[in-house]
């Protein structure tokens, strides 16, 4: 399961309801910051989530409505000492940005924090253990160096507890060393492996996070099957000339992505100032009615299905 809360929402410059991109992905304990534009540090305290547990930043590309809020966050890092390292995810040419940014802050305060920078590339693994991974593709974005993310669980065995209970499986540690694919022998010397109490493997959520982009043909695979997309709709069909101008897309086009990879549900942002939002979603939905228009500090809980 992942839970996303959207911080900033606003493509290019803030508006009087909306900022600047920023989104939190928050599972099991760990916190994924995907871009951080303008003002980012405020909407983390108003939706008190704050700064601790912060440690990885994943950046789609290095447009400054998406990079600008790193300089305020590493200050605040520095000065309170909150982490050791901060860790950057990005592609070559927005990692160059981003130090250019952070060693004026860095060098100016004396600090020890150290930014560790992480060169991202197609399949790069920004995390995984044994319950989930997140993963980097490639996007076009006003050319190369863009990126977005795949956040998804590991299969899994469900746990049959009714053949279980008919195989004499106690109920305590011994279903727990099963689970975990452990074989055990019970007080009668009967032998229980895994297989006799787990079923057929299952897929788990799939959160796929894209960012600004110009043409979606290119994401159907990566999105397939997806519990939940979450892209930008900068622009409606009225703009269509103007979206592709300035590399990004309508909500129409997002939706048509969403339909054709069979995606669950559709999360639109990096809304442009010129709407409110309600006819943004309703040009969605005339494709796929599963989307809707997220807000800042909305907050949605991805599973799967």
């Amino acid at each position: 399961m992942f839970d996303i809360v959207f911080l900033g929402t606003s493509a290019s410059a803030p508006s009087v309801t909306r900022n600047v991109s920023a989104t939190m992905v928050l599972v099991r304990g760990h916190r994924f910051l995907i871009d951080c534009g303008e003002g980012t540090q405020r909407q983390l305290l108003k939706s008190e989530l704050g700064f601790r547990k912060l440690d990885r930043i994943l950046l789609t590309h290095a447009h400054l409505d998406h990079i600008l809020g790193l300089a305020g966050l590493a200050s605040t890092f520095a000065r309170w000492e909150l982490h050791d390292t901060m860790h950057i995810y990005g592609g070559r040419k927005t990692l160059q940005r981003v130090r250019r940014l952070l060693n004026i802050v860095i060098q100016e305060q004396n600090s020890s924090l150290h930014v560790a920078y992480h060169t991202l590339s197609d399949g790069f693994v920004v995390y995984e253990d044994a319950f989930f991974s997140v993963r980097a593709f490639p996007v076009v974005h006003r050319g190369s160096d863009a990126y977005g993310f795949v956040f998804e669980e590991h299969p899994r065995r469900p746990f049959l507890n009714e053949k279980a209970t008919a195989l004499g499986v106690p109920f305590g540690p011994e279903r727990g060393r099963l689970v975990a694919g452990e074989t055990i022998a019970l007080a009668d010397g009967r032998v229980i492996t895994p297989d006799d109490v787990l079923g057929p493997p299952k897929k788990g959520a799939k959160l796929v996070y894209v960012g600004d982009v110009d043409i979606v043909e290119p994401l159907v695979e990566i999105a397939r099957d997806a519990d939940a997309l979450v892209i930008e709709a900068t622009y409606t069909e009225e703009e269509r000339e103007m979206a592709a101008l300035h590399g990004h897309i309508t909500a129409k086009q997002a939706a048509w992505l969403a339909r054709e990879a069979g995606v669950k549900t559709l999360y639109l942002n990096h809304i442009s100032r010129r709407y409110r939002g309600p006819e943004v979603e309703a040009e969605a939905r005339t494709l796929f009615p599963e989307a809707y228009v997220v807000r800042d500090f909305d907050r949605v809980l991805v599973k799967r299905a």
